[in-house]
């Protein structure tokens, strides 16, 4: 039986859902308020005093509307506020309430227990490796060329 090479991208994408789908079992096992894999991406790009949507938008690769919607559940949810932002007085800023904080702490430890087991899994080296080759700077994504023919 001959098996299909799936690509990186598909790869990496079945990694993130595999962390993602630990975590949200973990956090709803110690009885954090349900969040969607977008809303844990939205918590997890907010800097501690605060990060404005546009830049949330941006880090997340996503609309400004895809982040207001998330914010607005998660402010709803009593994990996130909207607060002025001091630099700004057109921008407001999105951070994380007393009870955002306590669930973004139990996130990182449930992520710290989900790379453990993944170590024991893989191997600490494999995942040591894995670590280093994400973290090194990949530069910016080749530009793709579009081929200009002619047309009859």
């Amino acid at each position: 039986m001959t098996g299909t090479r799936r690509d990186l991208p598909q790869l990496l994408g079945e990694a993130r859902r595999w962390f993602e789908e630990g975590l949200l079992a973990a956090l709803e096992s110690e009885g954090v308020a349900p969040v969607t894999p977008p809303q844990m991406q939205l918590f997890a790009a907010l800097d501690e005093d605060g990060t404005p949507v546009a830049e949330l938008a941006r880090r997340m690769g996503v609309a400004r509307q895809t982040v207001h919607q998330a914010a607005h559940s998660l402010v709803a949810a009593g994990l996130l506020e909207q607060v002025p932002d001091p630099a700004s007085a057109r921008q407001r800023l999105i951070r994380r309430t007393a009870e955002g904080r306590r669930a973004h702490e139990r996130a990182s430890r449930a992520l710290d227990r989900l790379e453990e087991r993944l170590a024991e899994r893989i191997g600490a080296s494999a995942l040591a490796a894995l670590r280093s080759a994400l973290e090194a700077p990949w530069g910016e994504p080749p530009e793709a060329r579009v081929s200009r023919r002619p047309r009859p």
